[in-house]
């Protein structure tokens, strides 16, 4: 038998259905809208019965990625399944993928291997249409914005002022900068503009952070969207669209249930970026987890530095969430190419290059025990061609931390090849370390305080540099009222700096923020830093090119 491609695995499977599926997650029949017989929505109201969590909450984070990949996703999807091995009640909660990066380059975001979500297809093409309701919440704010201005300018909308986008879930560098309302005075006022990719979008991060219909509707009012003549800002209140727009997204707010490969029930729902937004999904489907689940099994964008920060710092200080465990993630492989070795020797022993590309892995882990004070496991998500001495380097150097290391083989084993990481969670989580969390900072610093933390404590920077725009736009915004949201650092997700070519560790770098803008709705502030766009483009040979459907509508050549 020939090597089978994620898709080929996924279509294999026979699913139940998800009738079944909710019944197994003790999601009562009234709750469950069916969409098809592979996917349903579960109806928030559910939360209304007991709103207190009462499983544990697991975090799955990772070192900093690599080309060589690290399988985040597909660890969280087997760490659930190994859970229920064990005999545990495991409920996954992960984010909805983007058409972005599964038309792009980084692929879909349902797993691989034996340790996928199903039905694929569904999860990586539309799903339920949430990102479809989110981009024309978005985009009917825009339009409801420009015909303001066009019918009067009654609130005196500056139109240099306006920090409103509009957006498309597609890779479109080509929209990133665009002169619209051009045609005469009938077509609208002329004026300069731009998309951002719709997890980009500030209603993406309202819609995870909204606990409730009436929660999200307060929060879309107080989206800015402008500011006047005379800098007072402009809200989506002000214009009157929250109702509208609440309209749009109260059935997209109901979070997704599916089911893995091995039949663990999951939710998977919003799908912010991480390294542009705060990269985590909804509140809503993370609570429903914990309410159903005794171990909820979530995970956090890219390296630990970027998602687990934003994760901890401010899903959790916003959402009152304290996790049990956090997983970090790593493979030996990306551990060589962060120490020097090239792509195409990785499958060589290398305990030089290892031994260099460790510290990634260990920072990653201080920061977790010693800035967050969680308890913490290293998963090593095990390929073929990692031997025996270096599996031990890493096992060492780890209980040096006195962090515990993992073979997790999920990617060809299922939950079977997750036990032993389900095993340490459960340890780690009846030791109930938890109780000593805290955030990397406090809510009453200043802007640059917050930001020096972050630079300093998770990335081990010298300090931040804000440039004199920057600088204005911090004073601005603790003037208005702001200065004690949390940070959305967007930032490369290559390297601890924003430099993405110094891997590894560094050390003594500083930070430079160019830009600050709030995202009132989401209640953070957002800091732009090196040459991070909220709108990427298409590589040379994008994923789209191998993609199709044959002649019975099965569709072929995604991952």
């Amino acid at each position: 038998m020939g090597f089978k491609t994620d898709i080929e695995i996924a279509q294999s499977c026979e699913m139940k259905n998800i009738r079944d599926i909710a019944a197994a997650a003790g999601v009562p029949e009234r709750y469950l809208e069916t969409y098809g017989n592979y996917k349903a929505k579960v109806d928030y109201n559910l939360l209304n019965d007991d709103p207190t969590p009462d499983g544990k909450l697991i975090l799955v984070t990772a070192i900093s990625p690599t080309p060589a990949g690290e399988g985040k996703t597909t660890t969280s999807v087997g760490l659930a399944d190994g859970l229920r091995k064990i005999g545990k009640n495991a409920i996954l909660a992960l984010r909805e993928p983007s058409l972005g990066p599964v038309f792009g380059i980084k692929g879909g975001a349902a797993g691989g291997g034996y340790a996928q979500v199903v039905p694929m297809e569904d999860i990586n093409l539309h799903f339920t249409g949430d990102f479809h309701a989110i981009g024309a919440a978005n985009n009917l704010l825009a339009a409801m914005l420009d015909n303001h201005i066009q019918q009067g300018n009654a609130l005196g909308i500056d139109t240099k002022k306006i920090v409103w986008k509009r957006c498309v879930d597609m890779n479109d560098r080509q929209l990133r900068n665009v002169v619209d309302g051009l045609g005469g005075k009938m077509q609208g006022v002329p004026r300069e503009d731009g998309f951002d990719i719709t997890v980009a979008s500030e209603v993406m991060a309202v819609f995870c952070m909204s606990s409730s219909i009436s929660d999200l509707k307060r929060r879309l009012s107080d989206i800015i969207v402008a500011y006047t003549y005379d800098d007072k800002p402009v809200t989506a209140g002000d214009l009157k669209a929250a109702g509208a727009m609440t309209a749009l997204l109260k059935d997209a707010l109901k979070p997704n249930l599916v089911q893995t490969l091995e039949g663990t029930p999951a939710f998977i729902h919003g799908g912010p970026f991480a390294n542009i937004a705060h990269g985590c999904n909804s509140i809503m489907a993370t609570r429903m987890a914990l309410k159903l689940g005794d171990y909820c099994v979530t995970e956090a964008g890219f390296g630990a530095d970027l998602g687990a920060e934003k994760f901890l710092d401010i899903k959790c200080r916003k959402a009152g969430l304290v996790p049990s465990a956090v997983v970090v993630v790593a493979t030996v492989r990306a551990l060589k190419n962060h120490g020097g070795a090239p792509l195409a020797e990785l499958n060589n022993e290398n305990l030089e290059a290892l031994e260099k590309g460790l510290p990634n892995l260990l920072r990653h882990v201080g920061n977790v025990t010693e800035v967050y004070g969680l308890p913490c496991v290293v998963a090593i998500n095990r390929f073929p061609a990692d031997t025996e001495a270096e599996l031990e380097l890493i096992r060492t150097k780890c209980r040096e931390l006195g962090v515990n290391v993992a073979l997790s083989e999920v990617w060809g084993k299922g939950g079977e090849g997750g036990k032993e990481l389900a095993e340490e969670i459960v340890r780690l989580c009846e030791n109930g370390a938890a109780g000593s969390f805290r955030y990397a900072y406090e809510d009453a610093l200043s802007i640059e305080e917050k930001l020096n933390a972050i630079v300093t404590k998770v990335y081990h920077g010298k300090n931040v540099v804000l440039t004199p725009n920057a600088k204005m736009q911090a004073q601005q915004l603790a003037e208005l009222g702001f200065a004690s949201m949390p940070i959305c650092m967007a930032k490369t997700q290559y390297s601890f700096s924003d430099d993405p070519t110094l891997l590894g560790a560094p050390e003594g770098f500083t930070v430079t923020v160019r830009n600050l803008k709030v995202s009132a709705g989401a209640g953070f502030i957002v800091a732009l830093t090196g040459d991070i766009m909220t709108m990427p483009g298409l590589p040379k040979v994008p994923a789209a090119e191998k993609i199709d459907v044959d002649e019975n509508g099965r569709i072929v050549g995604l991952f």
